[in-house]
């Protein structure tokens, strides 16, 4: 499938009330995920060329919020959208788990975008208070992942 058809079927399943696409052969594996507020469309296919993203841009965003109870913390949210992972590996320990203390630039996931694994790195020390994603989930630009107060 080449970009003229890839962009004309991204076309008609943004127009459409489909929410979910998936195709998948020998050579490529396309899925497309509709966010039926945002009409946010995810495409990851196998067999195009493309350039790697660097650290800079993919920098990992985050915002000051409060809770309830009036308690200030930093959210972390993804750079990028792609599916998430807590490790390294499926048989290592999570990178960090709620109530682990965190210093600027540690590793607290890990997001495959295109094949290329994409390091979240905390920015700044704290405690991890939450951990709003599961791993393997899909998650989209600018969704939060992470609590640190």
């Amino acid at each position: 499938m080449d970009i003229k058809d890839m962009k004309e079927l991204i076309r008609a399943v943004s127009e459409s009330d489909i929410t979910n696409f998936e195709y998948e052969d020998e050579t490529q594996e396309i899925r497309i995920k509709k966010d039926a507020v945002q009409n946010v469309v995810a495409v990851q296919p196998n067999n195009l060329s493309f350039t790697p993203v660097s650290s800079t841009q993919t920098e990992t965003r985050n915002e000051l919020s409060q809770n309830v109870s009036g308690d200030l913390f930093n959210v972390v949210k993804s750079p990028l959208v792609g599916v998430f992972y807590c490790s390294a590996s499926p048989d290592a320990e999570p990178f960090v788990k709620v109530g682990d203390k965190v210093s600027k630039g540690q590793v607290l996931g890990i997001i495959e975008a295109m094949k290329l694994m994409n390091d979240i790195e905390s920015e700044f020390d704290g405690e991890i208070v939450e951990i709003l994603v599961n791993n393997k989930d899909m998650v989209e630009y600018d969704q939060p992942l992470f609590k640190i107060k």
